[in-house]
């Protein structure tokens, strides 16, 4: 025989299932936060030199053709791990000599091919836009956005 639903059960099933729920949260808030304090990348220090970077990506407005770590305009490559790529993450005068002969040798000229324009950067502003993308390259995006270019 089905057994009645009493007042006094609803009561003890809402009660209950809200404390079961609430310690979930508490629980998976818990290991959120070790997570982001232990493992993750996000509270990495920013250089003076990263922080020029990033104002010369924001100054010239690189994302409206670039993308970092997915996000931005699909026009231009992808350069959230652009210093992988160019295998000279663990190097930063390396990294700094590309990004200037880059950047000196646009627009390249090539018809038919997207164009970047020439960007009047200082010594300092490619050092520091070089160093702001090997920080990027440096975060932990638990492989995201994939990006199969080698």
């Amino acid at each position: 025989m089905a057994e009645i639903l009493t007042k006094a059960r609803a009561r003890n099933i809402f009660y209950g299932g809200s404390i079961f729920f609430v310690l979930i949260f508490v629980a998976l808030t818990v290991q959120s936060h070790n997570y982001i304090v232990t493992k993750s990348t996000a509270g990495m220090p920013l250089s003076d030199a990263v922080l020029h970077g990033k104002h010369v990506w924001e100054r010239n407005s690189c994302i409206n053709c670039h993308t970092l770590h997915g996000e931005g305009a699909y026009f231009a490559p992808e350069l959230g791990n652009v210093m992988t790529r160019w295998g000279v993450q663990d190097d930063p005068e390396a990294a700094f000599e590309i990004m200037d002969g880059w950047i000196e040798a646009q627009p390249s000229g090539i018809e038919g091919r997207r164009q970047m324009p020439h960007f009047d950067l200082t010594e300092e502003d490619k050092r520091g836009l070089a160093e702001f993308l090997r920080w990027a390259d440096q975060t932990d995006t638990q492989n995201w956005p994939p990006n199969d270019a080698g």
